[in-house]
């Protein structure tokens, strides 16, 4: 029911966020040079984005550029690769928050969204919809701004088909957790009418390549919420918690039952891990 190919990408497609179209809150007569310098950096990735022009798209990062995955500029540009060409409709827009500027260093904060419609094998129309705020480092090089690092402090990002499109769909996660910590994830949505739901919720380290963990689905609860209880890896690395769920509607033909499938997708969210502040303790008395 559910291409593993496709689950890959679209996790990949949350590594990306950063090539939204930027549109500006303030007025660029009020920026001094350096903030206005700084806005034309994301201006041209937006223009290189949509020309899927990766080696320009590239050159607006510093060289040592490490984002806050721990991906290195070289990792970087195989998930936009990666993500090119497979889909290259997407709509990108970026909403400037504030710029802070200090000598030769500044910090960025942006609300990024994008926007795509999709088919899944020619049968079900679908949308990709995704929201992130994020924080990004830029230093001043030889006289250019280059982006030399991120942190994206949350994230949401969905693809749905079919009837899967129109829900509400919520799923809570911990937006902060330290390394090894129990936490409850609940996912919740209501289906349509005489739909029969299934989900799965898993947890999957930020990485690449990306593994995706098996799924298990379960018949959604009468209450129409889905609980699980993970505990967070050790090794202080970024999770994504995915949400997969399926739409059948029943049928009978000569008096057999028969399911058909009227929607599907995914919902995933970024669960930022932190250093166990007991552990940080042990390590300074050693």
């Amino acid at each position: 029911m559910y291409n593993a190919k496709m689950r890959k990408i679209f996790t990949l497609l949350l590594l990306i966020t950063l090539l939204n179209q930027p549109v500006f809150a303030w007025s660029w007569n009020n920026w001094n040079s350096d903030e206005k310098a700084i806005t034309t950096v994301f201006k041209k990735q937006v223009k290189y984005a949509n020309k899927n022009d990766l080696d320009k798209f590239i050159k607006t990062y510093d060289t040592k550029f490490v984002n806050g995955d721990g991906f290195n500029l070289d990792v970087y540009s195989s998930l936009i690769q990666d993500v090119w060409k497979t889909y290259d409709n997407i709509e990108y827009d970026i909403d400037i928050k504030d710029i802070k500027v200090e000598n030769n260093k500044a910090t960025v904060k942006l609300v990024e969204k994008s926007y795509a419609e999709l088919v899944a094998n020619k049968a079900y129309e679908g949308e990709l919809q995704s929201e992130a705020n994020t924080i990004c480092y830029l230093e001043k090089i030889n006289g250019v701004w280059k982006i030399t690092s991120d942190k994206v402090v949350d994230e949401t990002t969905s693809m749905l088909y079919g009837t899967a499109k129109g829900l509400d769909i919520k799923l809570t996660v911990p937006q902060v957790i330290e390394a090894n910590k129990d936490y409850t994830v609940a996912l919740e949505f209501t289906p349509p009418k005489e739909t029969v739901a299934i989900a799965s919720i898993t947890s999957e380290i930020v990485e690449y390549p990306q593994k995706t963990s098996k799924e298990v689905f379960r018949a959604l609860p009468e209450d129409n919420i889905l609980e699980r209880i993970f505990t967070s890896n050790s090794d202080n690395a970024n999770e994504y918690i995915v949400a997969s769920i399926g739409l059948t509607k029943t049928s009978i033909c000569d008096l057999n039952l028969q399911l058909s499938l009227t929607g599907f997708g995914y919902t995933i969210k970024r669960v930022n891990v932190i250093a166990n502040n007991k552990e940080e303790k042990n390590e300074q008395k050693q």
